[in-house]
């Protein structure tokens, strides 16, 4: 698996980042587990042709005991399994990386 990981993180980074992405709603209902939506027009063509069965696309942020995973796996969120579910491509790496970057300078946290 393609990872973008943030380690060394302390229990306080940890505690604010989850109510951070809780608050913004990006809940999985699993603990811990939280999904990026992937913009619309950062989908590849299959994405968008496949958009109104499988979608929307999300990509995985994983938080563990001193560290946030950001997965660069598209998944579909209405289907397991499907062509369209890929790594992430260049621009989509690029939002979700910048995005997860720009979170933790928001509040504080090293990186």
């Amino acid at each position: 698996m393609r990872t973008y990981c943030i380690e060394d993180l302390n229990s306080e980074h940890i505690e604010r980042l989850r109510s951070q992405l809780t608050s913004l709603g990006l809940t999985s209902g699993m603990d811990d587990l939280f999904w990026l939506d992937v913009p619309s027009n950062l989908y590849t063509a299959e994405q968008k042709d496949h958009a109104e069965k499988c979608g929307p696309y999300s990509l995985g942020l994983e938080l563990q005991k001193d560290s946030i995973r950001l997965e660069l796996l598209v998944r579909a969120r209405s289907i397991m399994r499907c062509s369209c579910v890929a790594y992430a491509t260049p621009e989509q790496r690029f939002y979700a990386i910048e995005w997860l970057d720009r979170l933790l300078k928001e509040h504080d946290i090293p990186a």
